[in-house]
């Protein structure tokens, strides 16, 4: 019996951070070390979410990236940290504004420490990041990355905006998910090729790969809201629902569905909530909404691989066509 593709994906994962291990382990000790405060609470935080590393897919795509465009050493390894503290601060006010109880399978910062204490720590990574921007002296980082952590933040405010709002067209929606999460995958790529001292049209590609890679990963992300597995996906499923966003598989069950689906996805929306969940799975997977989804993450992961043909072919340019694939086809 072939083993399952939960399995097989993450054999593939683990095969792609084995290209960077040692990039991946100096990234790792070096969030700690910057991490590292006077302050206790900051320390506690700190180690909750080492603790609960994740994938760590947007380091991940930095190193990858930094390898490809020909970098080596310590200044790629620090882009890779200061694109996971960004992250993480994301994930921060995130689970604060989303009320969230559990992250990467485990209870979330702001359940155990309270919400005054995870907004005030993912401050501190974010400021924490642009004195690593700083330290990097490179005047192109710190304007990628300005840029970056403002088109975010305005992503998010975004979808606050759209939440409840069964109007949400899927233009609305792409903008969202490119801010709120391509943007980063954008940024870290592009830095990786701009302290790698790549070429332009090396940085160019590399700055799309990125986008491309983010956006799929978030439509993925979507349709595991309504597909995925609770244990797997470290959260609950129907999340999103719960919060009232409209997302990618919603707005195409409410342009497709019957009267009667319409009614039912709109209030949905509206209401907030996961207690119609298996009636609105059921509007989705008949108006074909989940596959839909996956229509367009798979036409972003092929522009994502497009991309990559002016980067200089290596293993790190096959591994970043590696983790794009893995992208599409991950179950959490």
């Amino acid at each position: 019996m072939p083993p399952p593709v939960a399995i097989l994906v993450s054999m593939l994962l683990k095969d792609l951070r084995e290209l960077v291990a040692d990039d991946h382990r100096a990234v790792d000790a070096e969030i700690r070390r910057q991490l590292a405060s006077d302050v206790l609470l900051i320390r506690q935080v700190g180690e909750h979410i080492v603790g609960g590393k994740g994938k760590r897919l947007r380091p991940l795509t930095v190193l990858l990236a930094g390898r490809a465009a020909g970098g080596a050493g310590a200044r790629h390894v620090q882009a890779a940290a200061i694109i996971e503290f960004i992250h993480t601060a994301t994930l921060l006010h995130d689970d604060v504004v989303d009320d969230s109880g559990q992250r990467r399978g485990k209870v979330t910062a702001n359940e155990l420490f309270g919400n005054a204490a995870s907004v005030l720590v993912g401050d501190f990574l974010y400021s924490r990041s642009f004195q690593m921007m700083v330290a990097l002296g490179n005047p192109r980082v710190m304007e990628v990355m300005s840029d970056a952590t403002n088109t975010i933040a305005e992503g998010e405010v975004l979808q606050l905006m759209n939440a409840g709002d069964p109007d949400t067209t899927e233009a609305r929606y792409l903008e969202v998910i490119y801010r709120k999460t391509a943007r980063l995958f954008e940024a870290g790529a592009q830095i990786a090729a701009i302290v790698s001292d790549a070429p332009a049209p090396v940085e160019d590609a590399l700055r799309r790969y990125g986008r491309h890679l983010g956006t799929a990963f978030q439509l993925v992300d979507d349709a595991l809201d309504y597909r995925g597995d609770s244990a797997e996906l470290g959260k609950n499923v129907g999340d999103d629902l719960a919060e009232g966003k409209p997302t990618l598989p919603l707005i195409h069950a409410i342009r497709h569905g019957s009267p009667d689906q319409v009614a039912l996805v709109r209030k949905a929306i509206e209401d907030g909530g996961s207690d119609d969940l298996g009636a609105v799975t059921a509007a989705i997977e008949s108006t074909g909404g989940l596959d839909y989804t996956a229509e367009l993450a798979r036409g972003e992961v092929d522009r994502a691989i497009e991309a990559l043909a002016r980067v200089p072919d290596s293993a790190f340019r096959q591994g970043l066509s590696s983790l794009a694939e893995f992208a599409l086809t991950r179950t959490h």
